[in-house]
């Protein structure tokens, strides 16, 4: 199953995302996502867990949890929307 989960502290990397998502099973990945131009933490990323149970049990566990003063928001992620394209020509 994979989550989302936003409202990171800036100073959260991959490998503390896993660690704190670990306590629930197995982590098959963990990314935090990062500004292209700057390589800045946009306070927000991606888990992902083989268990749907263990992720349910990290949801219920992690959602609105206060970690490095920040109240994180963690939920289901959807599906991934094609954004339109914009064939105008001039």
């Amino acid at each position: 199953m994979n989550m989302y989960v936003s409202n990171l502290s800036f100073h959260t990397g991959d490998d503390d995302l896993k660690k704190l998502f670990e306590q629930f099973g197995a982590v098959s990945s963990a990314k935090v996502i990062s500004d292209r131009e700057t390589g800045r933490s946009r306070g927000f990323g991606f888990v992902e867990m083989d268990s749907e149970a263990e992720a349910k049990k990290a949801i219920e566990g992690l959602n609105n949890k206060e970690i490095e003063g920040r109240a994180m928001s963690v939920s289901v992620a959807r599906e991934k929307t094609s954004r339109p394209t914009n064939n105008k020509r001039w």
